[in-house]
């Protein structure tokens, strides 16, 4: 089964306006964070000569190595039409996790145990989902709830320290120079994750479930599978942003990771990826994680307050969605 192709009717045929303007229409999801991406670098350099600098560039990196992941951790749970407000909160469960382990089990060991449990985590909420039948929001909505208290728990409500250097030299040294080592882990899973999506027979599945669920299991796909292993995956991914956090916090943080969330959700609905589920990838969430790092970095050089890059944020979503879902996929917006 290939994946469902996007509802956007095809342009009408010869040239003029309208064809022009039907053929941008169908990819706009690509065509919007691009500009968008360009549109802030220009306003920013505009406001800061500081903003493309080499330091910066590094700081961007830096952002975008989390971003990214804890991002990636969510795009497939919305392509299949669900989602996952876990997995911040799973993120800094693996933070706590890996500091508290590292000293005692050896890095290798505790990065294999920290993501065990964040895919154990991920695995709860789809079983919980599609054999309970609980809608995804609420089960990950209490989820987070449970994974912040278990943090604190752990972590006795402050920072947990370590003595490893093994996070430092995975995340923060240079294999390629002037590329953060976490940059590369965020590339490298993007691109992982885009073959996993576009040339398996399990990302095949993912896209006719998030296209129709109903039609994808009379058409032989496993349904309640493909979810189970949709969720797992976003948790083991989660772990593994929240291991990318505290090498770079140098320390366990509780609830260090929790205010990402709101930017994972718009760096995947900015990149294209559709919250109605079957449209978009993880290729469009590494486009839609620049975007938003460009923009909150450029309003912090700019001195924006803390209040209202949150206001901007917001607006970036909601902004965003609008363009992104399909409306034919409900009968009735609410």
């Amino acid at each position: 089964m290939t994946p469902p192709k996007s509802p956007t009717p095809p342009p009408p045929p010869g040239g003029g306006p309208r064809a022009t303007l039907a053929r941008l229409d169908q990819y706009r999801n690509v065509l919007v964070p691009t500009v968008a991406v360009i549109a802030l670098v220009i306003y920013f350099q505009s406001q800061t000569s500081s903003f493309v600098s080499a330091d910066s560039a590094q700081n961007i990196q830096r952002q975008m190595a989390f971003l990214t992941v804890v991002a990636l951790a969510g795009t497939f749970v919305i392509l299949i039409g669900g989602i996952d407000l876990s997995v911040a909160a799973n993120a800094t469960l693996a933070g706590i996790l890996i500091a508290t382990w590292i000293d005692d089990f050896g890095g290798p060991l505790a990065i294999a145990m920290v993501i065990a449990v964040g895919a154990l985590v991920g695995l709860v909420n789809g079983i919980i989902t599609t054999w309970l039948k609980v809608p995804s929001f609420l089960v990950t909505l209490g989820m987070m709830s449970i994974l912040n208290g278990i943090s604190n728990s752990i972590s006795d409500g402050g920072p947990v320290s370590y003595q490893s250097t093994l996070l430092q030299k995975l995340i923060n040294d240079s294999t390629i120079p002037n590329v953060p080592n976490g940059a590369l882990i965020a590339v490298v899973l993007t691109a992982i994750a885009t073959v996993v999506a576009f040339a398996t027979p399990f990302g095949r599945h993912l896209y006719a479930v998030g296209g129709n669920e109903r039609a994808a299991g009379l058409s032989g796909v496993r349904v309640r599978a493909v979810k189970l292993a949709v969720f797992a995956l976003a948790g083991a991914v989660a772990a593994i942003a929240g291991i990318i956090f505290t090498g770079q916090a140098s320390t366990g943080v509780p609830m260090g990771a929790d205010a990402s969330l709101l930017n994972s959700i718009a760096a995947i609905v900015v990149g294209g990826t559709a919250l109605s589920g079957g449209v978009g990838g993880p290729h469009r969430t590494l486009l839609g994680a620049l975007v938003i790092v460009l923009l909150s970095s450029g309003m912090d050089i700019t001195s924006v307050d803390p209040y209202t890059q949150l206001i901007v944020k917001g607006a970036v979503v909601i902004a965003a969605v609008a363009l992104t879902i399909d409306r034919r996929r409900y009968g009735m917006i609410k």
